[in-house]
């Protein structure tokens, strides 16, 4: 009886180890593949609770979620020649958990590679300014170009991808700030012209108004008289007509003209024309007279100093310097070192004295004289 309900424990235990190999719980963001005795089951068990054999079959779980693979930076050259880095990110999720586990080997790793040659590729067709300025047809272009080997073959389907970043050298940028500066200095003054041309039109048509109106000059200078007094309220303003000034200088030039001394002379070869540099005729007003000028007295004389004479200086006659010039060694004495005068020639000790007490110094013909018999 004992052993008998041991058997029946044993049972009970195996079978339940044996239920528990054969259930498998699929989530419900996960396919389930069935690998019996290595061989793939064409029935892919959805999310639930599933059972299979426990002895010969072997579930895969795959997941059909959208995965983020990040690209890491890659060197590229662009079509214009421009060397910069881009790095870019892929959204992709599998479509088919059975192409996905058997047409390929980790798969995560093979859509890294195939972003980052597909990168470098779509980077060096296009040029630094399509890439800069066109990032939406770059990101379809790269779609595009990954769709093709990932797709069909392997069951994945590429969702997005995007630039992220864009590195370019310093010089570039450098470049690239100096060009926008420029552009927008260029903007600026098209601007500031057009604005002048503008201005100038509306200008030029007030001046035209003005001119068919003659009252609207004055009442243009009276409400500038009115704007500068607002502004500066120590300043006063009088308007003084020009005809004044015209009448003024008319009457300078007839007196000029009055004067022989100061009359106009005509240039050579050119008639004199009454009317030349003159302006035209003004109104004489009734009851001006402009006094005549006072004469100037004259300077009285300036009386100058008698200077004496200064006498002749007598003519000196040429100095000639007189040199001696000879190979012989001479003493202050002028005697020839070595010999005196009216005395033989000694011997190298004596020439060897002699050329020592003569030898320049600061002293006077008379010191030298005297030094001459302690010598001998």
């Amino acid at each position: 009886m004992g052993v008998l309900i041991i058997v029946l424990v044993v049972l009970a235990l195996a079978g339940l180890v044996l239920l528990a190999m054969s259930l498998r719980n699929v989530q419900q963001y996960e396919k389930g593949v069935v690998f019996r005795f290595g061989r793939l089951l064409p029935d892919i068990r959805g999310p639930g609770l599933r059972v299979i054999r426990p002895i010969g079959d072997r579930m895969q779980k795959v997941s059909v979620q959208t995965q983020v693979l990040g690209i890491p930076p890659q060197g590229s050259i662009t079509a214009d020649n421009v060397t910069l880095t881009v790095d870019a990110v892929v959204y992709f999720r599998v479509t088919d958990p059975v192409k996905a586990l058997v047409n390929v080997r980790d798969y995560p790793s093979a859509v890294s590679q195939i972003a980052q040659t597909s990168l470098r590729a779509v980077i060096g067709r296009a040029d630094l300014d399509t890439l800069l300025s066109d990032r939406d047809h770059i990101n379809s272009e790269l779609k595009k170009v990954m769709d093709a080997p990932t797709e069909e073959p392997w069951g994945l389907r590429i969702e997005r991808v995007e630039i992220k970043d864009i590195a370019l050298p310093e010089s570039m940028m450098r470049s690239m700030s100096k060009q926008a500066e420029a552009e927008r200095e260029r903007r600026a003054r098209v601007i500031a012209a057009d604005g002048e041309f503008q201005a100038s039109q509306r200008l030029s048509d007030a001046a035209a108004t003005m001119a068919d109106t003659p009252g609207a000059l004055q009442l243009r200078l009276l409400q500038t008289v009115v704007d500068v007094s607002a502004e500066k309220n120590s300043t006063l303003v009088m308007p003084f007509p020009v005809e004044m000034l015209r009448f003024f200088e008319r009457q300078s030039r007839e007196t000029d003209d009055d004067t022989p001394a100061r009359r106009s002379v005509p240039l050579p070869g050119r008639a004199a024309h009454p009317g030349d540099h003159e302006l035209p005729e003004v109104p004489a007003i009734p009851g001006l007279v402009v006094p005549a000028a006072p004469p100037v007295p004259a300077a009285p004389p300036v009386p100058v100093a008698f200077v004496p004479p200064v006498p002749p200086v007598e003519p000196v006659g040429p100095v000639v310097p007189v040199l001696h010039l000879s190979g012989e060694r001479v003493g202050f004495g002028g005697g020839r070192i070595g010999e005196r005068i009216g005395a033989p020639v000694a011997g190298r000790a004596a020439v060897a004295r002699e050329r020592r007490d003569n030898w320049p110094t600061q002293a006077g013909p008379d010191q030298e004289r005297d030094a001459t018999p302690a010598a001998g």
